[in-house]
């Protein structure tokens, strides 16, 4: 039997896809080889046609997932390589930083979440079973009404956000592995919680460490369909707003320290921006 918090989930992931589809001008609808279809130049263009993302050009299919995942990662493993030439430095100074920032602070952040119970509620919602399958339900969902309309843009929008998903979490595995970082909740009261890293489990499936992978998914996921839909104003806010919540919600739960929710985060709107979303562009 599904808990009530988890239908509320479940009825805010089908209220956003639905919008979408709904929103969604018949006139801008796409055929199915991806394309939008061709307009008679004598005719006015439709003031509510909405500006889709083209940046994408290559096959998307549940059958070249794979293989674009593997390319990815491609893109994903070499950025060092890029750094050494002298690119991206600027971003990644900039999320090194926050990163290290967050990653002093910790120690003094997260009894604050620990010993409290004012997110009682908010973390009974937000529990990590609910999260997941909140991240999981929306993509899906937008399949379905992209399947159901025979819109490919939709369905592509789906494919996208699981390959993302997928990518972020083939890269947190090495970083899990190696930094056997121990989650706020093994600690007691005041901890002392600055013995975080190399002093948990190097098993890289196990929950927690660095960095959050919900952080990363939800991130994955509201950037992919914010820059498809961004026509619609609302979506970037609601799709960000509720990323942000789940990210929150593995601080108060005490399942990451702030540093691993935000840097899993970041990894999640880079790789979705700029490895999957440009990709063989």
């Amino acid at each position: 039997m599904i808990r009530p918090p988890f239908r509320f989930l479940i009825l805010i992931s089908l209220t956003l896809t639905v919008c979408l589809g709904v929103q969604l001008p018949i006139s801008a609808q796409e055929t199915t080889s991806g394309h939008p279809p061709a307009s008679n130049p004598d005719s006015p263009v439709p003031q509510t046609q909405p500006l889709l993302d083209r940046t994408i050009n290559r096959d998307i299919s549940i059958y070249k997932l794979p293989k674009n995942i593997l390319q990815d990662q491609v893109t994903v493993f070499s950025f060092p390589k890029k750094l050494a030439k002298g690119e991206h430095w600027w971003p990644t100074i900039g999320i090194t930083g926050v990163t290290a920032g967050f990653i002093a602070s910790d120690p003094y952040s997260a009894p604050a979440f620990r010993n409290t119970t004012d997110f009682h509620g908010f973390n009974n919602v937000m529990n990590t079973v609910n999260t997941a399958a909140f991240i999981a339900a929306v993509p899906a969902a937008i399949y379905a009404v992209g399947f159901v309309r025979n819109d490919s843009y939709a369905k592509d929008t789906a494919l996208l956000a699981g390959e993302a998903v997928a990518d972020g979490f083939i890269l947190s595995l090495p970083f899990k592995a190696i930094t056997a970082r121990r989650v706020p909740s093994s600690y007691f009261g005041d901890g002392p919680y600055s013995d975080s890293f190399f002093q948990g489990s190097h098993n890289p499936v196990k929950s927690g460490g660095f960095y959050s992978v919900h952080a990363m998914a939800a991130m994955s996921v509201a950037t992919i369909i914010s820059r498809r839909y961004r026509n619609h104003k609302w979506v970037p806010f609601v799709a960000y707003g509720v990323a942000g919540a789940i990210c929150f919600s593995r601080v108060t739960r005490s399942d990451h320290f702030p540093a691993d929710v935000f840097f899993g985060g970041a990894m999640g709107y880079v790789i979705a921006r700029y490895a999957v979303l440009t990709a063989r562009e």
